[in-house]
């Protein structure tokens, strides 16, 4: 395919999202299967154009005047990858497969300086109703936040270090240009790659299949890591989804002791037993909710580690379209969700147990007002400041910019080049 059907083929995959509401992946999948002339270069070129354009919808639409796919998917490719006016009209005029020639409009809007300044949630390419809530924790640095919020992210991944260490998974991904993380002491990174690039399939590495690494976000890894789970410990892994952070704890405790993997969501737990084989684990018992019970752990547990369920705000660069579908009702239903994830875990925490509260947002409602009003209801529980262990444990480490004052942490993209994401540590005293 040329350029001018991949534009095409774009503008019709984000109409498909935006007027029936599916999934940018299952739109991109669905499409595929009914082209299946495009090759793998083209899905990937077509993906990015979706991507970019949902990334920076509101900043494209604001240049546009006009918030449409035809003009967001055009803008991206012509100002947002830098391609220019002339290249976008060639590939319009020269394709019989592209989308019609520019109009008079979108020329002028395309070549020209905007003729007023976009909104501050325009510029910061968020939904509107939540621009309040970004002043509230960026200050004046939301805009920044969130432009940080709309970059395409890099593939993280943690070394497992059961089977391996970071040197010799650099080592074997050094075709890839992978580093090491700036933060996490076990991150592998390899950078997005701009416009048209594609990232390698790292699933496929001989490494991945015999378990030495994880794809994982540097945050994540960073919030198992300030947990500490210990060897011997009694850990709960309270909303353990796929494993991910489950996998990162057992690696911390070096296969010793006993870690319970739960999700009130049985679905979610589905991927979990692969992972645990591959990466070599052997002290993690899964207790699917629909046939188990965690009566036997009340008052048990060394650690209990809580991976709530939030908007995702912080994850906006990897599910771009996500941000938009966001309502305000979402927000609240997530906080009382919040409220009675933290109150049922709790139960399992023994006396001198600790409880880690995180969740990949970056909104305060979700996580420092969840961590005030917690310890408001919960008398027996002291907070535990995760910014101490951060300067204990990784003193090479850059410290992170936005921290509270009881040692709360909130990871960012702006700030810290990672997804969005904030991380409480609290300790039962009685």
């Amino acid at each position: 395919m040329k350029d001018g059907g991949r534009l095409a083929a774009a503008i019709e995959v984000l109409t498909e999202v935006e007027t029936r509401h599916r999934p940018v992946q299952l739109a991109l999948k669905d499409w595929g299967s009914a082209h299946r002339f495009a090759g793998s270069g083209d899905r990937t070129v077509i993906g990015n154009l979706v991507f970019d354009a949902l990334r920076n919808k509101a900043s494209l639409g604001a240049r546009m005047k006009d918030g449409s796919a035809r003009a967001v998917v055009l803008a991206t490719y012509c100002l947002g990858w830098g391609k220019g006016l002339q290249a976008l009209s060639d590939v319009l005029e020269q394709d019989h497969h592209a989308p019609a020639a520019l109009s008079a409009d979108e020329i002028a809007c395309l070549s020209q300086e905007p003729d007023s300044t976009p909104s501050p949630f325009e510029q910061a390419d968020i939904p509107e109703w939540l621009w309040p809530h970004f002043e509230t924790v960026f200050g004046e640095s939301a805009i920044e936040e969130g432009q940080a919020l709309a970059t395409r992210a890099p593939v993280d991944m943690r070394t497992n270090t059961l089977k391996s260490d970071r040197d010799k998974v650099l080592k074997r991904l050094a075709h890839t240009g992978a580093k090491a993380t700036p933060l996490s002491p076990v991150g592998a990174r390899i950078e997005a790659k701009p416009d048209l690039g594609r990232m390698p399939h790292v699933q496929a590495e001989e490494g991945y299949r015999k378990g030495w690494f994880e794809l994982q976000d540097e945050a994540s890894q960073l919030a198992a890591h300030l947990a500490q789970a210990k060897p011997g410990e009694q850990v709960l892994d309270f909303c353990a989804g796929g494993g991910g952070k489950t996998l990162a704890l057992a690696a911390s405790m070096q296969n010793k002791g006993q870690l319970y993997a739960y999700d009130a969501d049985r679905l979610r737990l589905a991927p979990i037993h692969e992972r645990l084989q591959r990466a070599g684990v052997r002290n993690i018992q899964v207790r699917d909710p629909a046939t188990s019970s965690l009566e036997d752990l009340v008052n048990q547990m060394d650690l209990v580690f809580i991976d709530a369920p939030c908007t995702g705000t912080g994850v906006w660069r990897r599910r771009p379209d996500s941000k938009w579908k966001l309502a305000e009702k979402a927000l609240q239903d997530r906080i009382e969700d919040q409220r009675r994830v933290l109150e049922s875990a709790s139960r399992y925490v023994k006396p001198g147990g600790r409880l880690a509260y995180a969740t990949c947002s970056v909104l305060r409602e979700e996580n420092q007002a969840q961590a005030d009003w917690f310890l408001e209801q919960n008398p027996s529980f002291q907070s535990v400041s995760a910014m101490d262990i951060w300067k204990t444990t990784l003193p090479d480490a850059r410290l992170p910019k936005y921290v509270s004052d009881r040692g709360d942490i909130l990871l960012t993209p702006g700030s810290t080049q990672t997804d969005g994401f904030f991380i409480a540590l609290f300790r039962r005293v009685q």
